[in-house]
């Protein structure tokens, strides 16, 4: 019996010596090209999500380097051990919660919250409490129940945050069966987090790996789904884009209007329907940039002189008519107002330098079709 035992206890440590090494090297490799990707591309956006999302990352790693230590050094105690590794995995959680702010789609019921000022301190305050007692318990060698294993509770607590935000960034980007992935993937987290409770190590390592490697999979896909919506959803500059207006009479005797606009990236048109009232306006403006007298005056506000008209009520309709685009181009509600809006602006029209409610077509005569 004693032999027996003596051979179960080397197998368990050689199973978590395998363990170490595995997370030390395979999640330092996935920093590093994390980081890569980061290097090349979202350093020029000027968006760090992904360095916190790489530096989560690099916790599991530097975890698996303790797990080394301590396996090669018998004399540590098991409080030591299990503190570090809750430590590190309290910073896993705190990292990839810092990384939510950058995320270009949020779900609607918590954007606001992971977008406000105060969500520093809504992840900082808990991690502290966590923190504070797990140190406690390695120093003082003394567990108290109702908080033991704080780690897992902010676990939970992230991977609430992180499974709304994983799918709302895959679907937004039309990424379905990654959506259903990151959704099984979070659950396998949390099956694996509850089973930390039990105080099985040899299944908990084998849930461990599993989890780890899931995740570090859909971060990936989530990085690559970003450099994929970079690609394709680029605004081609004014010289770049051409339009073409159509009108078709259907089966049913009604009118379908259509824009199709040539220069984003693909070899195909984007097709979008207009309603009569902006089909029209957008006609006026190629017409007029046809023309001679391309300008066309917007109506101030509080304007009440009856004898006097002007070409455009107010900016809100050539602000309708950008949303109109943009939803026929991307899909309704998968465009933002810094990437797509703001840029498509700029790209369609100009304003009169003399500020004095004046407003074109930018695009060139020649790349315009009626």
């Amino acid at each position: 019996m004693v032999l027996k035992a003596l051979s179960i206890q080397q197998m368990n440590h050689e199973i978590i010596y395998f363990y170490g090494w595995w997370q030390l090297s395979v999640c330092l490799f996935a920093f590093i090209a994390l980081l890569a990707i980061w290097w090349h591309i979202g350093k020029k956006q000027n968006d760090f999500g992904q360095v916190w999302l790489a530096l989560s990352v690099l916790c599991w790693s530097i975890s698996g380097a303790f797990e080394i230590y301590f396996i090669e050094s018998n004399a540590t105690s098991a409080f030591i051990i299990n503190g570090w590794r809750s430590i590190w995995s309290l910073l896993n959680s705190l990292f990839i919660l810092l990384s939510l702010p950058w995320f270009r789609y949020l779900p609607t019921p918590i954007g606001h919250i992971i977008k406000s000022k105060y969500w520093i301190y809504i992840v900082g305050i808990p991690f502290l409490f966590s923190l504070l007692p797990t140190l406690s318990r390695m120093i003082s060698g003394t567990v108290i129940s109702v908080i033991n294993e704080l780690d897992v509770y902010y676990a939970f607590f992230t991977l609430i945050f992180l499974g709304f935000v994983l799918w709302e960034s895959f679907l937004k980007r039309r990424l379905k069966a990654l959506a259903f992935l990151s959704f099984v993937c979070i659950l396998v987290v949390l099956v694996a987090q509850i089973y930390k409770l039990s105080g099985n190590n040899i299944n908990l390592t084998l849930f461990s790996a599993i989890f780890k490697t899931s995740l570090i999979m859909i971060f990936f896909a989530l990085a690559l789904s970003w450099v994929k919506e970079l690609a394709e959803n680029v605004i081609p500059n004014s010289s770049d884009l051409y339009l073409s207006f159509q009108k078709n009479k259907l089966s049913s005797g009604k009118t379908e209007n259509l824009i199709l606009l040539k220069g984003f990236p693909g070899s195909e048109k984007r097709k979008v329907k207009l309603s009569p009232v902006l089909f029209d306006l957008f006609t006026k403006f190629a017409e007029r940039r046809l023309s001679n007298e391309d300008w066309l005056e917007i109506k101030p506000k509080n304007f009440s002189m009856p004898s006097k008209t002007f070409d455009i009520k107010d900016y809100n309709e050539v602000k309708r008519l950008l949303i109109s685009l943009l939803d026929g181009v991307f899909g309704k509600d998968n465009w933002t107002t810094e990437h797509h809006l703001n840029p498509l602006k700029t790209t369609l029209f100009e304003m009169s330098e003399k500020r004095d409610r004046k407003i074109r077509l930018k695009i060139p005569k020649e790349n315009i079709s009626l």
